[in-house]
């Protein structure tokens, strides 16, 4: 049986929500943990309740009191291990940018498909990360404000030829297992070259390294396939 994968829910439009909610309790392996209605709520029942951390929140970004933006810059600063899925009805590059540039994990919008929602769901948590082909295309044009194109700048010999390897392989979602077995090393070994690129890119998670990688161009958007 799949682990199972705690979920909270920030929205402010209850019947969306509820809705979502049950969609998602439906699956085996999906736990809605809490149903916030504005990011105050969301932040209160995380800083109340510190033994009960979600792997994941669905995030909407238009919310009173405190709107997903904040929330999520909040949240990724306090847990830093809480994925967050920005889940909205805004689809232009600025908020996909500055959502990315938050660190939330994926963006989803309101018109997507329950299997779509249930796939990145299910990626984000196994892999850290989900970009479809809009969102890495705001990468990859440079949406995102300049102190995030310009932070950790090395040049590419700065990166050994196995750190490279890797690097391609998590932007293609391998998780450490599966970079392991493709490149006849072993998991700790993956784990070492990972820490080390985070540390050498300045990024504070995985999703930060694809955005540095595909912007620095150590990968073309054309080469993942999603």
């Amino acid at each position: 049986m799949d682990k199972v994968i705690n979920i909270i829910l920030a929205d402010d439009e209850e019947l969306f929500r509820r809705g979502i909610a049950f969609l998602l309790n439906r699956e085996n392996n999906f736990n809605v943990l809490f149903e916030a209605s504005n990011g105050s709520e969301l932040i209160n029942f995380l800083s109340a309740n510190a033994k009960v951390v979600p792997d994941i929140i669905l995030m909407d970004l238009k919310m009173p009191f405190l709107n997903g933006v904040e929330a999520t810059k909040i949240i990724h600063s306090t847990f830093p291990n809480i994925k967050i899925i920005a889940l909205t009805s805004y689809n232009t590059n600025s908020f996909i940018a500055n959502m990315i540039n938050v660190g939330a994990a994926s963006y989803l919008v309101k018109n997507a498909t329950p299997t779509e929602m249930i796939q990145t769901i299910n990626e984000v948590y196994k892999n850290g990360f989900y970009y479809n082909e809009n969102v890495l295309m705001v990468i990859h044009e440079g949406i995102l404000p300049s102190d995030t194109k310009s932070k950790g700048m090395i040049s590419e010999e700065h990166l050994t030829t196995r750190e490279k390897e890797v690097l391609q392989f998590i932007c293609q979602q391998f998780n450490t297992n599966e970079i392991a077995e493709a490149l006849c090393i072993s998991p700790r070994t993956v784990e070492g070259h990972r820490n080390n690129l985070l540390s050498k890119t300045e990024s504070k998670n995985i999703a930060g390294l694809v955005v540095y990688a595909i912007q620095n161009k150590f990968i073309d958007i054309d080469y993942l396939s999603f």
